[in-house]
């Protein structure tokens, strides 16, 4: 059995306004290929399919077309499940019509824990149990207590977290006992997953939301019970390792989602499963299950470059791009001493006649002198939701010891209001 893991597409992703389109369209065509030339098993998409939880017409028609080219492969089965960037709702409507094509979703946890638990055929040959848990929202898994500090909260999301997970594998067990004693040996759990592990890397502006209110360390490796063969996580964009355990991975997301990811090799994981057998007395035992795992690099759809510097740092990197031909998006920060009013301007006349786009430029000198002048007079535009808070708490002067546990209960709102499926009735 060989599965492909991936995760975090974020079809409808936009950098600084410029869609994107292109390079989706590129990676999952890639992503065909590559499920044709591994003869992949199953397709396993561990959450943030869409970037939004209202995606566009394009990015759904990208998802749709892709599943039906899967759907026509050797490729046998595909499990979807639901990000926290994605709506539950949304994902979940098609599901039926979607099961014809042997694509399995779940887009939210379930009243019933036995359908987020996937037993995969061949035929009549039973091949892999999927544990298919999906990102699990506060109300999904922590029950509300009156007097609870923010600490009591982490507390019982981590539990809510690691119970829910002990209950599905749980059943995957029972399904794997029962299948052995029916004949049919050697059948691997896969554990799926959307959410944010202890130790987990992120970059900058990697677009990476807090998924839980106070500390994001809120489980470990232990969550994921012994039995499961592979664990295939998503949510952070940085392929690794989960507690230095070679089989819990994230695969991290296709593409670069921001500049902080521009240098990052994308991957995604190619799970075989097979066993090691001895013969007693003519017959075959299987003595220990195998787990292969390797990393295929995905090629760089778009070049994403950042550059810093002063104006003759930054005007020498764009003519050496220039040389090379590059259709770079990129990203240039001013940080010389001089106040240079006109930059973007220069800038344009320097990449004239190449295939190069600037998505922003940051003056530094600009902004300061800027900022140093209205600050008095900023508005609104100026601050976000967080930073209004707190300029709330110093107008009514609440003290620092009190802030902490005002800051979680409003964060905890924010939050709420940010997973909201829209789509629902």
């Amino acid at each position: 059995m060989k599965i492909l893991h991936t995760s975090d597409w974020h079809l409808g992703r936009s950098l600084y306004g410029r869609k994107r389109y292109d390079e989706f369209a590129s990676f999952l065509d890639w992503l065909g290929g590559t499920i044709e030339k591994e003869n992949v098993d199953a397709l396993l998409v561990a959450g943030d399919v869409f970037d939004t939880a209202t995606p566009g017409n394009r990015a759904q028609e990208l998802y749709y077309q892709f599943l039906c080219r899967v759907a026509a492969s050797r490729c046998r089965h595909v499990v979807v499940i639901g990000g926290n960037h994605d709506s539950p709702s949304f994902l979940n409507a098609p599901k039926e019509l979607l099961r014809a094509l042997n694509v399995y979703v779940v887009g939210s946890m379930s009243e019933s824990l036995e359908d987020e638990v996937i037993v995969l055929h061949h035929g009549n040959r039973p091949e892999a149990i999927i544990c298919a848990v999906p990102y699990l929202r506060d109300s999904d898994i922590r029950i509300f207590q009156p007097g609870e500090t923010i600490d009591d909260k982490n507390a019982r999301l981590a539990e809510g977290v690691k119970n829910h997970y002990a209950d599905v594998c749980d059943i995957a067990e029972q399904k794997r006992t029962e299948l052995r004693k029916a004949g049919h040996d050697g059948i691997p759990v896969v554990a799926m997953g959307h959410l944010f592990t202890a130790g987990g890397r992120t970059v900058q502006d990697d677009g990476v939301r807090d998924l839980y209110v106070g500390s994001l360390a809120l489980v470990g490796e232990e969550v994921f019970p012994s039995s499961v063969n592979y664990v295939a996580l998503g949510h952070l964009h940085v392929p690794q390792m989960v507690g230095g355990v070679e089989h819990i991975r994230y695969c991290g997301s296709p593409i670069p989602m921001g500049y902080g990811e521009a240098k990052q090799q994308k991957s995604v994981v190619i799970a075989e499963f097979g066993f090691e057998k001895s013969d007693l007395n003519g017959a075959d035992i299987i003595k220990n299950q195998k787990t292969k795992i390797r990393l295929l690099p995905v090629p760089c759809f778009q070049d994403l470059v950042r550059i810093v510097g002063t104006l003759d740092d930054i005007q020498g990197k764009l003519e050496d791009l220039k040389k090379q031909k590059s259709s770079a998006w990129l990203e240039i920060e001013y940080t010389g001493s001089d106040i240079i009013a006109n930059l973007r301007e220069m800038l344009d006349e320097t990449l004239a006649g190449s295939a190069m786009e600037i998505r922003l430029v940051k003056n530094q000198q600009v902004m300061e002198r800027v900022m140093n002048g209205i600050a008095e007079n900023e508005t609104l535009d100026d601050l976000d939701a967080s930073d209004v808070f707190v300029r709330c708490l110093d107008a009514f002067g609440v003290p620092d010891k009190d802030r902490e546990e005002l800051i979680g209960s409003y964060n905890e709102i924010i939050k709420d209001l940010m997973e909201e499926d829209r789509h629902a009735e």
